[in-house]
């Protein structure tokens, strides 16, 4: 009897597909990528075309042997990695580290694709077979080379230039400009104030409805920060003239001019793409793109719903927002059996994807099954994987109701014969998709409307109330996760997939800090773009890193060779860091000049932030705070530098105060304020200094030799200058701990010697309840 290996990428899928697969076949799981290139120079031979120096990595040899045993029982090597460059890299990965031909006899091999754990879909991928995709592969090989070269290559000349810096990258670097160019625009925005005359009108039976002045004498008064910018737009920009208005108004008489009724459609929006998924759940579950790509997973890869695992969603990395014919069909019956035939359109609904360099070979993000209601799932999912499940369940079946439709009406009253108030309202006569889900935004608009009463032309009004209100400009807002993952995708710039890993390393860098889902450029990022911006902008620039991502594409298509791809970056990108590296960044300059040698001052970044210095360093060594003045006069103290000769000044440090030769840089011997205390203990190691009594950089006291660093014989604990009673070691030493109480004991780790001097405190009895159980312990909590 044939016997078939499957290999995937994760041991959760592995059970799911073993369940459907059944006798003949053993699943086992990579766990995830078995070779990748190691974090080191050399790992990519530049001079023999560009050939990656690849590795088995270390937590997967352990399981690349399993593999190995597995497959000397196995006729068939079935390769069911992930539809998509990544699994189609790991599947070549595999058949390479395990030393297996593709095009060998045995065993056979055989690559399958699908895009969703269900028996069907299971079924039919085995049934189509097909070989690994080079393009694919090459594409992928090309992206993580490309990856490494600008990593290792650039990411050490930040760190010389810039103190903390800790990596660029080709993606990273651009996402951090963005966040960093959007709090510049905020720094930089001033407020406008304008305002607006807004009125409370009746009709005859006492009903009331809001309107605002929409012209005076035909010209259109600015009602919102983008109409300030038209020109002809008239803006009423202070309170007086809003008052003066408010009084010319008010005694004159009121008349509907005109009634407009017009019929409204929305549309739903497509089925989730990675993108769009990872926006929608930030906006309405608060999720972070990290997060929801780990669900996603989960509900992708299987669990168990009472009859064994079954994946609840379709594959969740894809650019498509397609539907196939079968989940369409579906859909369309499941709407009409739960809201009606009215929902139903009377065609399918297809959807074209708007993003750049979009990959449309998988389906959209969608249930598996669409029949599989959120409500019967909630007792085998958590609350977060439900959440996400019923947001993509929502979205899909959304995505193929019918329109909503809605009645809107414009009234325009004219207030004597040179003002012109409008009221809008909207009626929802059909709900259409509008009844399972409504799309969420990043910005909430400033319009708003509500119910009209039923007005007729020239109707006369009352005012019931009018007055001016104030508004100011804002900012652009700063970028959340949502609104940074869709401008990354509209500009073409790295891949939907890669985003949450982008995000989390710009944090774990420290370059950004995430607020209330909202990022901030924090200095050194401000500084590290700064950097690439004056030397490597070609490199950060939007349109270059999106059209590297179309050469990644043709590559990925067979319409391009990865080689000359990375041989055309790379020759002018190594030249440019090499003149980089004699080049002398000197941070931002600001409108000041030194006070010593007359040249510009600028703004630098230093291992404790920013501070001003003097643009001809070394040469001049000027320096003062950011905000506040250098001290003119340095603070000498009473000692004399043991090696020079020359005062010692007073000095802060990063660890407080501490004592400098004052002749620096000729000298450079430092002090601590407070001196080591010699114990009068000769050194058992080196025989030749003694023990002195220190204390570390961060306020604990330790012992160590003197002769460091020739000796770097140390003690946390107090040592005293008699012999082991046991192995006769020059010293012991006493600890006190509430454990042990107060023992002195033998330093050396291999001898046992040791007497208590202090016995612990002994812990009082528990106090026993009236069943003489021992009562019940009672923590008070601190209040912070």
């Amino acid at each position: 009897m044939s016997h078939s290996l499957v290999i995937v990428e994760s041991p959760a899928k592995a059970k799911t597909i073993e369940k459907f697969l059944g006798k003949g076949y053993q699943v086992l799981a990579s766990y995830g990528h078995v070779r990748d290139l190691p974090s080191k120079d050399g790992s990519v031979d530049v001079d023999n075309d560009f050939l990656p120096k690849y590795v088995v990595s270390a937590k997967a040899k352990k399981q690349l042997s399993a593999l190995k045993q597995a497959l000397k029982k196995a006729d068939e090597l079935v390769l069911a990695t992930d539809p998509d460059r990544e699994g189609e890299a790991i599947a070549w990965h595999l058949l390479e580290a395990l030393g297996v031909n593709e095009q060998g006899k045995t065993p056979r091999v055989c690559r399958v694709v699908f895009h969703e754990i269900t028996k069907d879909a299971i079924a039919e991928a085995m049934a189509n077979p097909r070989h690994i995709s080079t393009e694919l592969v090459d594409a992928q090989q090309a992206r993580r080379i490309l990856d490494y070269l600008v990593g290792f290559n650039l990411s050490p000349v930040l760190w010389r230039k810039i103190p903390g810096s800790r990596s660029a990258g080709r993606v990273q670097s651009v996402a951090l400009r963005l966040i960093c160019e959007r709090e510049a625009d905020i720094e930089a925005f001033k407020s406008q104030e304008y305002w607006t005359i807004e009125a409370t009108m009746a009709n005859a039976e006492g009903t009331t409805f809001a309107a605002r002045l929409n012209a005076i004498d035909d010209r259109k008064v600015a009602a919102s920060a983008k109409q300030l910018e038209v020109s002809t737009c008239q803006v009423i920009a202070d309170r007086k003239t809003a008052e003066q208005l408010v009084a010319e108004i008010r005694p004159l008489p009121l008349q509907v001019a005109e009634v407009t009724c017009t019929e409204k459609k929305r549309r739903p929006a497509a089925p989730f793409t990675t993108s769009t998924l990872q926006q929608e759940a930030n906006r309405k579950l608060g999720f972070s793109a990290r997060k929801t790509m780990s669900l996603a997973q989960k509900l992708y890869e299987g669990v168990d719903i009472g009859d064994g695992p079954v994946g609840l969603i379709t594959y969740m990395r894809t650019d498509s927002v397609t539907l196939s014919s079968l989940a369409v069909q579906e859909a369309r019956q499941v709407i009409e059996d739960r809201y009606g035939k009215p929902y139903v359109p009377a065609k399918p609904r297809v959807y074209k994807s708007k993003a750049k360099n979009a990959q449309e070979a998988h389906e959209a993000i969608r249930p598996t099954g669409l029949s599989r209601h959120p409500e019967t799932l909630s007792r085998v999912l958590d609350r977060d994987e439900l959440r996400l499940y019923k947001l993509i369940w929502e979205r899909t079946i959304a995505a193929q109701m019918a329109d909503a439709l809605l009645d809107a009406t414009t009234v325009d009253i004219m207030a004597g014969d040179r003002y012109q108030f409008r009221a809008s309202g909207q009626v929802v006569r059909f709900p259409g998709f509008m009844k399972v889900y409504i799309e969420g935004k990043d910005t909430e608009s400033e319009e708003t409307e509500s119910l009209l009463p039923v007005l007729q032309e020239k109707q006369a009004l009352s005012f019931d109330n009018l007055q001016g209100e104030e508004h100011t400009t804002q900012p652009p807002p700063r970028y959340t996760e949502a609104s940074l993952v869709k401008i990354l995708e509209e500009n073409g710039i790295g891949r939907p997939s890669t985003y949450a890993a982008t995000m989390n390393t710009l944090v774990e860098r420290k370059y950004v800090r995430l607020e209330k889902r909202t990022f901030f450029p924090e200095d050194l990022g401000r500084e590290v773009i700064r950097f690439l911006m004056q030397f490597f902008d070609k490199y950060v620039d939007y349109k270059f890193t999106a059209n590297m991502e179309d050469d990644l594409d043709a590559i990925s298509l067979g319409k391009g060779d990865w080689k000359a791809f990375l041989r055309t970056f790379w020759v002018p990108f190594k030249e440019e860091v090499e003149g980089v590296k004699s080049e002398k960044f000197v941070g931002e300059t600001i409108n000041e000049t030194c006070p010593e040698c007359q040249q510009p001052l600028s703004k630098k970044f230093g291992k404790n932030g920013y501070f001003i210095a003097c643009t001809g360093y070394p040469a001049c060594t000027y320096t003062r705070p950011v905000n506040g003045e250098q001290k003119n006069e340095p603070e000498y103290s009473e000692e004399s530098c043991e090696k020079c000769g020359a005062r010692m000044l007073f000095k802060e440090g990063r660890y407080g105060r501490y004592l400098a030769c004052s002749g620096y840089p000729e000298c450079k011997n430092n002090q601590p304020l407070v001196k080591p205390k010699s114990l009068g203990i000769s050194c058992p190691s080196c025989k030749e200094g003694e023990i002195m009594e220190k204390k570390s950089r961060y306020g604990k006291i330790f012992y160590s030799c003197n002769r460091y660093p020739k000796c770097k014989y140390a003690l946390w604990d107090q040592p005293f200058a008699e012999p082991c009673p046991k192995c006769d070691f020059p010293l012991v030493v006493e600890k006190t701990t509430k454990r042990l109480g107060t023992v002195r004991r033998c330093p050396r780790e291999e001898c046992d010697y040791q007497v208590t001097l202090v016995e612990p405190e002994q812990k009082a009895p528990a106090s026993k309840t009236a069943s003489g159980k021992p009562a019940a312990r009672k923590t008070a909590r601190k209040k912070t």
